[in-house]
């Protein structure tokens, strides 16, 4: 392999995309490069944003303020002013996020923080998170990726964001303090045990849909972390500190538990934390994120030695995000000059705002590319996340409209770029004759700039 392809590999496959200059600044320590990453800090968001808490408790105060002022509670009404009181905070976050995307000269480190993200997937087409989520890669999964595991394990499912979608904060154990009270009472109020948290940690997060986990465990786990909720004024002084995790005692199912043939004991809150603690460093977690990672860098079909490889690093090393990361820069797979990943809508932007140096807005409106491909961020419309294979993003209609948003930006840039230097700059020797040639053999700026932007190097990675 040359020296040439290991940059470009390291630009465009590990991370989002080279900006001008970077292949020739990576050069032939392009892989030295990428493990310096790893040795820190993660980058942060530079501009301040409010925390999760910040955003939960103007909204619980919002709602107390239509009870205090008896007016009527109209649940409709009522959900449009919080979904009023989080929208600009969703664009602010997202905006943060892009901008970080597209100016930092750590994008592996960038990527990884983005694939965690969606590995822990929250959506905002309910409202409950929607001013949250951005908070909570933010909050949990950025100053972990270059953690260990478990720590951002317990991180992401105490965050509110992670609690609220999954409707955690009201799952309540069949025998706990708060369901003997209501049936003492006669209460007609109907409460129960919530498992979407519980088969979430189990299907998605930790040990993978074939993880050898059984329905019986998922009612196990969702017992065990009865109680883990969200503070609420509206509760009384009781309810904890508004927006932040909050362990509701009274919630909470109690005695001993056997999850995946271990008990665990009665200790209220802590029974939960070392529940997950033991999840995170299983083998059957070690191989589901070593398979993630494989797929996500090198093939939409993992190699099985890659898996092995990162699967070997993880169990090891009981987790340590680094050394797995590691593991997965030595896969030669990894390295194959083949381009074997589809770019997603959130990187072939991402890509195309670093190879041109675009800047990003400040409004809602510089969000639209994303909405136009089909990826709007936090918004998978489901637990799973987005998908991560060809299949599911190289459909004839999705292209299309890339090669129209191509076509547009080659209208408004195509006078000011040489589309030739752009190609080399991006794409390096990855760059094929065919291409080049159509490129060079356009007929104004404008064709050049779009057939490049179009062509199959720069959709792949």
């Amino acid at each position: 392999m040359t020296v040439a392809a290991d940059a470009e590999i390291a630009a465009n496959r590990f991370g989002l995309g080279a900006r001008a200059g970077e292949l020739a600044l990576l050069g032939s320590g392009a892989r030295e490069a990428l493990l310096s990453q790893l040795k820190g800090p993660a980058p942060l968001i530079g501009q301040p944003l409010k925390s999760s808490r910040e955003v939960l408790a103007a909204a619980i105060d919002l709602r107390q303020e239509r009870r205090e002022a008896k007016a009527a509670v109209d649940a409709v009404q009522v959900a449009m002013k919080v979904r009023q009181l989080y929208a600009p905070v969703y664009v602010e976050e997202v905006l943060a996020r892009f901008r970080a995307a597209v100016s930092t000269d750590q994008s592996f480190i960038e990527r990884l923080v983005q694939f965690w993200s969606n590995h822990f997937a929250v959506s905002v087409d309910k409202v409950a998170v929607l001013g949250v989520a951005g908070a909570m890669e933010r909050e949990a999964i950025r100053p972990h990726v270059l953690g260990n595991f478990t720590d951002m394990l317990l991180a992401v499912e105490r965050h509110p964001a992670m609690l609220l979608y999954l409707d955690n904060q009201a799952s309540t154990g069949p025998h706990s303090q708060a369901a003997l009270a209501l049936e003492r009472r006669g209460s007609s109020r109907s409460v129960g045990l919530n498992e979407n948290l519980g088969r979430e940690i189990l299907e998605l997060h930790t040990l993978g849909v074939d993880g050898g986990y059984s329905q019986q465990d998922v009612t196990t786990l969702a017992a065990i972390i009865t109680g883990w909720s969200v503070g609420n004024t509206a509760r009384g002084p009781r309810g904890g500190t508004p927006g932040e995790f909050f362990f509701r005692e009274a919630l909470h199912e109690p005695g001993s538990k056997n999850l995946l043939g271990r008990t665990y004991r009665q200790d209220g809150r802590e029974q939960g934390e070392h529940a997950l603690r033991d999840l995170a460093v299983h083998p059957r977690t070690a191989r589901h994120l070593a398979t993630k990672l494989a797929r996500h860098f090198i093939a939409d079909e993992p190699p099985a030695a890659a898996v092995q490889r990162i699967e070997r690093a993880y169990v090891e090393s009981r987790g340590d995000l680094p050394t797995t990361y590691r593991a997965l820069l030595q896969c030669p797979e990894g390295w194959n000059p083949q381009a074997a990943k589809f770019k997603t809508p959130r990187d072939y932007v991402y890509s195309v705002y670093r190879a041109l140096a675009l800047p990003v807005g400040g409004e809602r409106r510089d969000l639209a590319p994303f909405e136009l491909l089909g990826q709007r961020s936090f918004q998978p419309g489901s637990p799973a996340g987005y998908p991560d294979r060809s299949v599911d993003w190289d459909g004839s209609s999705a292209l299309l409209k890339r090669i129209e948003w191509a076509s547009a930006l080659g209208q408004r840039l195509g006078s000011k770029v040489d589309a030739l230097q752009l190609a080399d700059a991006a794409l390096g020797s990855t760059l094929s004759a065919a291409t080049r040639n159509g490129v060079e053999r356009a007929q104004d700026g404008a064709q050049a700039l779009t057939l490049l932007l179009a062509c199959p190097e720069f959709m792949r990675r």
